[in-house]
C-alpha cells in the first residue's frame, strides 16, 4: 500500500515517533502506551501463553526502538510494529523447532455447515477453543483469520509451502468448529 493511499493514517502519531527517533523516553513510553494491548493481543494469539506473549511484547518494542529509524512512514505505524510482533513469535516458535502437523486429508465446503446461523459463541469460547490447537495449526489460524495475512504471506513467514498453511489453516477451523460444539454442549 502506498503512502497517498493511506493517507493520514501513515502519519498517525507521526510527532511521537519522532520524538523517538530523537531518543525521547517520554515519547517511546507513549508509544508503548499506544500500541501494547492490540500488540500483546496479536503477540497471545500466536504464542498461546501470557507469560511468552509479554516476552515477545518487550522483544518486539525493543526492536522496534532499536529500527525506528528505518520507519519511513511507507505504511502505518501499527502495520509495521505488528509485522516486527509476528516476526518475534515466528522467530521464537522456530527457536523451538516446530513441528507442524500435517493434513493428509483436504478438506472441501464450509467446516461450518453444521452451525446453526444464530452465533451463539462469544469471543472467550472461540479463544478457548483456539488455545487447544497444535501450535503450527494455531499460529496458521490466528496469523490468516485474526491477522489477515494470506496463505503466500503466512508460507513465507513461517518456512512452509503454501498448500500446507491451507490445510492447516482448514485442519484448525474444522477443530475449533468441533471444539465449539462441544462446548456449548456442555
Amino acid at each position: 500500500m502506498k503512502v497517498a493511499q493511506l493517507g493520514n493514517k501513515a502519519h498517525i502519531h507521526k510527532n511521537i515517533i519522532e520524538a523517538c527517533k530523537k531518543g525521547n523516553e517520554s515519547a517511546r513510553y507513549q508509544l508503548y502506551q499506544l500500541y501494547a494491548k492490540a500488540m500483546y493481543n496479536v503477540s497471545y494469539r500466536m504464542m498461546n501463553n501470557r507469560e511468552e506473549a509479554e516476552d515477545m511484547l518487550q522483544d518486539a518494542f525493543t526492536q522496534a526502538f532499536m529500527k525506528l529509524d528505518s520507519f519511513r512512514y511507507d505504511s502505518s505505524f501499527g502495520s509495521w510494529l505488528k509485522r516486527i510482533v509476528v516476526n518475534t513469535c515466528i522467530n521464537a516458535m522456530n527457536k523451538r523447532k516446530v513441528e507442524l502437523t500435517y493434513c493428509e486429508e483436504v478438506y472441501s465446503g464450509n467446516v461450518f455447515e453444521e452451525v446453526e446461523a444464530e452465533p451463539r459463541y462469544t469471543v472467550q469460547l472461540v479463544n478457548r477453543a483456539m488455545e487447544q490447537l497444535p501450535e503450527g495449526s494455531r499460529m496458521v489460524f490466528s496469523l490468516y483469520l485474526m491477522e489477515g495475512y494470506d496463505h503466500g504471506e503466512i508460507a513465507q513467514i513461517m518456512g512452509i509451502t503454501e498448500s500446507t498453511s491451507k490445510s492447516q489453516y482448514m485442519r484448525a477451523k474444522r477443530k475449533v468448529a468441533e471444539l465449539l460444539k462441544g462446548f456449548t454442549e456442555d
